[in-house]
């Protein structure tokens, strides 16, 4: 199964350009202002794919899908499968999904750093083959402009347990990348850079 995977579009998914592929998975940030008509512009698009699968999570922009969960239900495509902390098994591949990143500001899908966010890692189940998360893990393709590590340190703890082959997430726009560490494949997928600009290429990969 091939896997196109993208984060951070932020309004800008219409001028991405998308592999072919089996699944196309979105890690959240699908909108700018996270207004109803901007996710209900993204859906239409997301939803045209060819991709037999698609798959997304909300980001920290997405108010509309936090703040309006029924009205977000009803206008979301059959075709899509929007995941907030829940498993689905496709084909035998178990994939699992959560919005939420570490407190800062105001913005959607937060948790405050420490038991409040913990609880939700640990809700992950163990037998998965990809996480997507929003946010990234501490210590890897999470640093900011600043060289300053970002990532949920709590996450990262759980991910020990957890052990996915795949881990996607976004996020930190800073640090768009690939890296392997204790078995774990880590993508940051954000397509675009830190000054907003559509830079970075979509993912491929194979389950």
């Amino acid at each position: 199964m091939r896997v196109v995977f993208i984060s951070d579009t932020h309004n800008k998914h219409r001028k991405v350009v998308l592999p072919a592929g089996d699944m196309l998975i979105h890690a959240g940030d699908v909108s700018g202002r996270g207004t109803q008509s901007e996710i209900e512009d993204f859906l239409n698009w997301f939803s045209a794919q060819p991709h037999q699968y698609k798959i997304f999570i909300a980001g920290n922009h997405d108010f509309f899908i936090q703040q309006n969960p029924q009205k977000f239900k009803e206008i979301l495509p059959s075709t899509i499968i929007y995941l907030q902390d829940e498993m689905v098994e496709i084909e035998g591949r178990k994939i699992y999904g959560s919005p939420w990143t570490p407190r800062f500001m105001n913005w959607a899908f937060m948790k405050e750093k420490g038991e409040d966010i913990a609880q939700v890692w640990r809700q992950i189940p163990n037998d998965i083959e990809v996480l997507i998360t929003h946010g990234p893990a501490f210590g890897t393709l999470d640093k900011i402009y600043t060289g300053l590590p970002v990532g949920c340190e709590d996450l990262a703890i759980e991910l020990g347990r957890i052990k996915p082959k795949y881990f996607l997430f976004g996020h930190i726009h800073e640090d768009y990348g690939l890296r392997e560490r204790d078995g774990i494949i880590f993508m940051n997928g954000a397509v675009l850079n830190e000054r907003y600009v559509l830079k970075n290429e979509a993912f491929v990969f194979d389950l």
